[in-house]
């Protein structure tokens, strides 16, 4: 498996700093939060996008990701929706970057099987543009729909392969699901995993890798007996929570967890 971290973690650090840290600490990528206090994000322009892709090869890291906001069950019209999807797809491709991230969001006014369908419908159209860009669009397990069981409803009914899942490690659990059901549902839509650590279900403040409750050795253990040997991300949610400890001191000893996890018993 292969180990990248979020930039959600070092909110505003600009490019060269998290390459930096990236090389520093044997991480392979990079998810790239993309919003406008980001120093990458669908804003930039094209020569922008080509110095940043130029910087990361140079470095010799990898942009898992572009993790985006587009919510695509919220209730409204579909073009706003569509319209950012189409940004963050771009960004990706002229990145270089396998992958978008979206969120569900689906509201309360709406019935779950009403966001089911928005949400299906529109990733069913953006599949086409992502499958032309070469960038597959990953709906997170997340907010309306945290669990596996939930995402597959959207993914089974859109039925493209340029549409996938994320799994948030954090999500599937607090949503009351074991990693078995979780991956048993989104393995065969599944993109990449975010790990992180928290105390309880009361307390998600950020903690250090393998710090807090999360089942992450069972999860990576369970990846590694069925087969699967794609990436590792961690999202520390260090912009939500300004007490928590800052990353750049944690991602050494979570990189030699990850390591100690993904190494097969002699």
């Amino acid at each position: 498996m292969k180990f990248a971290f979020s930039t959600l973690g070092v909110p505003g650090l600009p490019v060269p700093d998290v390459l930096r840290l990236a090389t520093d600490h044997g991480y392979h990528g990079v998810e790239l939060r993309a919003h406008p206090e980001e120093p990458v994000h669908p804003g930039l322009g094209l020569v922008e996008r080509a110095d940043v892709a130029a910087e990361f090869k140079a470095a010799g890291v990898e942009i898992l990701g572009i993790a985006g906001y587009a919510r695509v069950a919220a209730p409204g019209d579909d073009e706003p929706v569509l319209a950012e999807i189409r940004s963050l797809v771009a960004l990706a491709r002229d990145l270089g970057a396998p992958f978008v991230r979206v969120f569900p969001g689906g509201g309360t006014e709406q019935s779950a099987d009403e966001a089911d369908a928005t949400a299906a419908r529109r990733l069913g159209t953006a599949a086409r543009y992502a499958a032309d860009a070469g960038v597959r669009i990953l709906l997170e397990t997340h907010d309306s729909h945290r669990t596996g069981a939930d995402a597959t409803r959207i993914l089974g009914t859109v039925g493209h392969r340029q549409v996938g899942a994320l799994w948030d490690l954090m999500h599937t659990w607090l949503g009351g699901e074991s990693v078995t059901d979780t991956f048993a549902a989104l393995s065969p839509y599944l993109g990449y995993i975010q790990v992180k650590d928290i105390a309880s279900r009361d307390d998600t403040t950020p903690l250090p890798l393998g710090a807090g409750a999360l089942p992450l050795a069972e999860c990576v253990a369970l990846l590694g007996a069925g087969g699967w040997d794609g990436w590792l991300c961690w999202e520390y949610e260090k912009r939500w929570y300004e007490a928590a400890t800052p990353l750049p001191t944690l991602l050494g000893p979570a990189h030699t967890l990850l390591s100690h996890l993904t190494t097969p018993s002699p």
